[in-house]
């Protein structure tokens, strides 16, 4: 199966252990991966960037079988998966703020707003659900909520909101902007998502809460 849970490695832990510690349905072996682009398996509880390596070695080695001729590389592997399957343009918007209660305030008006939210047209975008994400372990049961709120678009894209480090004063807000095209496949991220980003800063009105619309760090 295809599951989604919360960032956050402790996540897919459980998974792993579903029936070597759990007792319950066995859910491996599989593939992990998360928003900041860390993958792994289920041999190790974390995060392997060695894994990653070997696994592009390996896709790197079967697409190069013969050594005279030119070599293939990561770029034209990529290109040619994305003309098959389409691409998924993305990008993640972090924001610094001084203020945990602005981001907190802003984070509360969005999930008031969610249900209103749902079925609203925003540009050539309709947002199909509009939620708060609440995670349910399937293997011990336990119930994470508030683990973002998301806008799921009718065509496949989607917005996340998402709070992280406010135990001090100041907090960082996630913004993760994600669109799926099998067209106009070359184009830079920042362009590809022009349209979304500006719907994204629209919906969350981070300008109005935290005084800036101008990101710590893009990645």
């Amino acid at each position: 199966p295809k599951l989604s849970s919360p960032t956050g490695w402790k996540f897919f832990g459980n998974l792993m252990d579903s029936k070597a510690i759990f007792e319950g349905k066995d859910y491996t072996p599989f593939i992990c991966g998360e928003e900041s682009f860390g993958t792994g398996s289920d041999h190790v509880r974390e995060k392997d960037g060695i894994w990653a390596v070997l696994a592009w070695l390996n896709i790197l080695a079967a697409n190069n079988p013969d050594p005279s001729k030119p070599l293939v590389t990561v770029e034209d592997i990529v290109k040619k998966h994305w003309q098959t399957y389409g691409r998924n343009y993305y990008c993640r918007w972090d924001f610094d703020v001084p203020d945990a209660a602005a981001a907190n305030a802003m984070m509360d008006k969005m999930r008031a707003n969610t249900e209103s939210n749902t079925g609203r047209v925003v540009g050539s975008y309709t947002i199909a659900t509009a939620d708060d994400f609440r995670y349910v372990d399937p293997v011990d049961g336990s119930v994470a909520a508030k683990q973002g709120i998301r806008f799921l678009m009718s065509d496949g894209s989607r917005v996340i909101f998402r709070l992280s480090g406010t135990a001090g004063s100041g907090a960082t807000i996630r913004m993760y902007i994600e669109q799926y095209a099998t067209e106009k496949l070359d184009m830079p991220v920042a362009e590809a998502l022009k349209e979304l980003t500006r719907i994204a800063l629209d919906l969350c009105d981070i300008k109005t809460f935290c005084g800036t619309e101008t990101p710590t760090v893009i990645t």
